[in-house]
């Protein structure tokens, strides 16, 4: 950050190894000779009756919208966290099945906003649920109908998109109280289904991947196969120290702490350049700033003489080792950037 107010610098405990489609062809003849009315695209026939599209997650803040993508998708493309506002931006994940492929695209909660950034998101959400198929609206189980869901479903309303209803978090509540859910929900909107999940204990998801599909348009494949996200390596490595950052913190952190991925090097191109190489071996360098609104923040994810940010660097370090398929030194660095949820231009800095 080019005004950070303070800085704190820490290797996170990473000072330690670990394991690693197109026009038409038009026959010769010259550029002004008519296409026959009867020339047809030929799909081949592997292809034929193929579905795909765009599916938005969407709902209030922590209503399992990203749980429910990653067991979707069937592996993690989505951070988590008991915290509310978690998701800050899109995060798409692509289903693969024989017939149909399923973009999911999970979006930050709705909610009543607070600061420019908070209506940043909102304004997000509702660009992305002009644009897809498919709506999933992810309502919990365990939580009554509120003013919230309703004002959700209002706008869903008046959108040319199929929305089913997901009844979420079904493992928290007796069959009584779902069953009073699933009539709660119904009476909500005209929904196209209804579909109740639990995405931790993995019950009706395959169904739920049946239902959305089954609302998908023909289309040939939008991924390759195999490929279960597009998101950058940068925003990934970002979200993944997030996640670790929000575990156990008190209630106002979450809002107030950003992460953003400084650099990325790799030790043999560093060296080459004369640059200084952290830690022993080669070891991909990660240099990543947490970036808070005060210091009294700052203290609090540093913790104790350095200890919380080792436990963060340790965790995060886990995950990214996993996702890069290599060593890593993780590089930690707090810094703060006074009220930045309501500033454009650090916001801009930070990629909202």
């Amino acid at each position: 950050m080019s005004d950070p107010a303070s800085e704190q610098t820490g290797d996170g405990g990473a000072g330690t190894d670990t394991t690693a489609a197109g026009e038409p062809v038009r026959p010769p003849g010259g550029a002004h000779d008519p296409l026959p009315a009867s020339a047809r695209v030929e799909v081949p026939e592997a292809l034929q009756g193929f579905r795909a599209g765009f599916v938005c997650l969407v709902g209030r803040p922590n209503t399992g919208k990203s749980t429910l993508t990653n067991a979707l998708v069937g592996t993690k493309v989505a951070i988590t966290s008991g915290r509310p506002q978690t998701t800050r931006h899109n995060v798409r994940g692509v289903v693969h099945r024989e017939g149909a492929q399923l973009v999911l695209v999970d979006t930050p909660g709705l909610h009543r906003p607070r600061t420019l950034l908070g209506r940043r998101l909102n304004d997000l959400v509702r660009e992305t649920l002009a644009d897809v198929d498919v709506i999933a609206f992810c309502l919990p189980a365990n939580e009554r109908i509120g003013p919230g869901d309703r004002y959700i479903a209002r706008d869903l309303a008046g959108l040319r998109a199929p929305v089913v209803a997901v009844v979420t978090k079904t493992d928290t509540v007796s069959r009584q109280a779902l069953a009073a859910q699933l009539l709660a929900v119904d009476a909500l909107g005209d929904w196209a289904d209804i579909v109740p999940v639990s995405a931790v204990r993995g019950e009706q998801v395959g169904v739920l991947t049946d239902v959305l599909v089954s609302h998908l348009p023909p289309s040939p494949p939008l991924y390759p196969t195999g490929e279960v996200t597009d998101e950058p390596v940068e925003v990934m490595v970002a979200e993944l120290v997030r996640e670790a950052a929000l575990e156990g913190v008190r209630d106002e952190l979450p809002h107030s702490l950003a992460v953003v991925v400084d650099e990325i090097v790799d030790p043999r191109s560093a060296r080459e350049r004369g640059s200084r190489v952290k830690g022993s071996g080669n070891r991909l360098q990660v240099r990543v700033s947490l970036v808070v609104e005060r210091d009294s923040q700052k203290a609090i994810v540093i913790g104790r003489g350095g200890a919380r940010l080792k436990e963060v660097g340790v965790r995060a370090r886990a995950g990214i080792e996993r996702l890069l398929g290599r060593r890593v030194y993780l590089d930690l660095h707090v810094r703060t950037a006074r009220d930045w949820q309501s500033d454009p231009r650090a916001l801009a800095r930070l990629g909202f």
